[in-house]
């Protein structure tokens, strides 16, 4: 335990995002799964499920604390889906059982989706208040909030508002709007390190994603610009001591995943279009091809975490292999400008992945050991 201790301390040197970070959810405990169950079936009061969850962050966010962590986050414990749960809650937004889930390799997920009714907007969301209890608890640690990237919005939502559907510079509108709303909001309640969550990137990344697209009718040139457009916009009045990052994720699923390929597709406007101050990216494994697109990476001010310790199982990497690897990213990018983490959260659901809680705690106390090797 004061080892880890000791590498924060040692690599306390910078601002979000940090040397060893992670994405932001983690496994639920039995006890928030059967409260949730308990909820659903009249069991217990909304009031009741809150104070579970609420006990449940307390002990996560004592345990990131612990560990070595400069950032923690409440584990989207609140959440069912990392996105769904944030989108629905919008104005103008509904969630709703769709016809079918969402294909992962070998396996979908339940049936969910949100549809676009009526002007988007945002007023009272809920998720404000999730964000001030993690931030009265987070003591010195900085509170890191998650939510979708406005991009979920338009790539997985069901357009079902007329105006929208004949007017998409309407629709881009409203939406840069609206997440320019919420980030202010949270910024009101305290936030200084926001992370957008983004999948919708991945779509272009292989050859087989490419010709679906082209197999809809869509331009992809066209989505590549709006998709960036709709985040620059977006972020574009955040306050200069709020930093934004993004995870830009192949899909994780029950240890799964949905997309494969590298960043070259869009290398150029993902890492000299994007106006956020961090990028979380894969690496995992093969999938996520090789650093050469990293080349992109034109500002000295943006920061590069790279998700070398994978999330989807328990066994621990070599970390000398990671320290080559990171060694290796570096000839395209300056060591100063990377960091760490798990290339994906550890529940983007609330089934979760296939692994333990204490595994789960061993990997990001292994980012962390790997990190004080590495930025001592």
């Amino acid at each position: 335990m004061g080892q880890t201790q000791d590498a924060a301390k040692i690599i306390k040197n910078c601002t979000p995002p940090y040397r060893a970070d992670h994405v932001g959810s983690l496994l639920r405990h039995e006890r928030v799964k059967k409260a949730r169950l308990q909820k659903a079936t009249g069991e217990i009061s909304s009031e009741q499920l809150r104070t579970i969850e609420n006990e449940e962050i307390q002990r996560i966010a004592k345990i990131q604390k612990e560990i070595g962590l400069q950032a923690i986050t409440d584990g989207e414990l609140r959440r069912a889906w990392w996105h769904f749960d944030f989108l629905e809650n919008l104005d103008g937004v509904e969630g709703y059982d769709s016809e079918d889930g969402l294909h992962f390799h070998g396996i979908t997920t339940k049936a969910h989706s949100v549809k676009i009714t009526e002007k988007i907007d945002f007023s009272n969301h809920p998720m404000l208040e999730d964000y001030k209890f993690l931030h009265s608890i987070a003591g010195d640690s900085t509170a890191k909030m998650t939510i979708p990237s406005p991009n979920m919005l338009f790539f997985r939502g069901k357009i079902e508002n007329k105006s929208y559907l004949q007017d998409q510079e309407e629709f881009l509108y409203d939406l840069t709007s609206t997440y320019q709303k919420a980030i202010q909001a949270f910024y009101d309640a305290g936030c200084r390190y926001l992370q957008l969550d983004d999948t919708s990137w991945s779509s272009f990344f292989s050859e087989e994603g490419t010709k679906k697209i082209k197999a809809s009718g869509q331009n992809i040139e066209q989505l590549h610009q709006f998709a960036a457009k709709a985040v620059n916009e977006s972020i574009s009045n955040r306050p200069k001591d709020m930093k934004i990052t993004m995870h830009i994720c192949r899909g994780n699923f029950r240890s799964t995943w949905k997309e494969s390929g590298g960043y070259d597709a869009v290398s150029e406007i993902l890492f000299d279009g994007l106006n956020v101050d961090g990028l979380f990216l894969e690496f995992d494994d093969e999938r996520s091809g090789g650093f050469e697109p990293l080349r992109y990476v034109k500002r000295s001010n943006l920061q590069v975490i790279l998700g070398l310790i994978t999330s989807k199982f328990g066994e621990l990497e070599n970390p000398e292999d990671i320290k080559r690897r990171i060694d290796e990213a570096s000839k395209y990018i300056s060591l100063n400008q990377l960091g760490l983490s798990p290339q994906c959260g550890f529940a983007s659901t609330e089934e979760g992945n296939i692994l333990t809680e204490e595994q789960q705690w061993d990997k990001l106390r292994h980012v962390i050991q790997i990190a004080q090797d590495v930025w001592k």
